[in-house]
């Protein structure tokens, strides 16, 4: 199964082509210019180096927040028309579950993501690495920091990742301590939303364009400001 995965919701976009579980490639989009001027571009590029084309792709894996609230229109409404066009799935991921499995490994039980979402908030979750893979134990949101803290286990060993880890670098050592892993690890998951597209694809739960919607957990600046 050839999958076209795209992220957009923060400055450290991707785009990335897999066959089923393995990456064929991968661009990262992090410049001065916007996802509007650069994601059309990079799915053009990386499909010419790989010698396919759009329907070729027998399913999509869209990240669909949380995050820029501009970023996720741009990537849901690119990858929107292609589905519709082609009359091929999509398979609708957090960004949240997609940087935890980043930081998958067999050392690291309890998994953090922790994205700045400006205003002293974060988009966050905690997630367990278990037998049958990741179990949500914390639900996906968006937090004040000490409210995130108190409701995840001090007394555990906790690996954190995400644009919210340097900003929060020193309250999450001031109060978990020896027991927090900061993750230095890139914030491009193009790749990990592909993986987590590739199993929800698989397994028949991708949706037509119309069905696919953001994952907001909180009201744009424009609603905030004209409610």
């Amino acid at each position: 199964m050839l999958i076209l995965a795209v992220d957009t919701n923060t400055s450290a976009g991707s785009v990335a082509v897999l066959r089923d579980r393995r990456l064929l490639a991968e661009v990262n989009l992090d410049s001065p210019r916007t996802h509007s001027e650069r994601l059309l571009p990079a799915v053009d590029l990386l499909l010419n180096a790989l010698g396919i084309g759009l329907p070729d792709i027998d399913g999509y894996a869209l990240a669909v927040g949380p995050g820029s609230f501009t970023g996720i229109r741009i990537g849901m409404s690119t990858v929107k028309s292609f589905a519709f066009s082609s009359r091929k799935p999509i398979a609708a991921v957090s960004n949240l579950e997609a940087l935890a499995l980043k930081i998958k490994q067999p050392q690291a039980r309890l998994l953090c993501p922790l994205m700045d979402a400006k205003k002293n908030e974060v988009y966050s979750a905690l997630f367990e690495v278990q037998a049958g893979g990741m179990q949500e134990t914390v639900p996906q949101g968006v937090y004040r920091p000490d409210r995130l803290f108190s409701l995840l286990p001090s007394h555990r060993i906790i690996t954190f990742i995400g644009s919210g880890v340097p900003v929060y670098r020193d309250r999450l050592l001031d109060y978990f301590k020896d027991k927090a892993r900061l993750s230095r690890r890139s914030l491009y998951i193009g790749y990990e939303v592909g993986l987590l597209g590739y199993e929800r694809l698989k397994s028949g739960r991708g949706l037509d364009s119309f069905q696919v919607d953001p994952l907001y957990f909180r009201k744009s600046q424009a609603e905030e400001n004209h409610p």
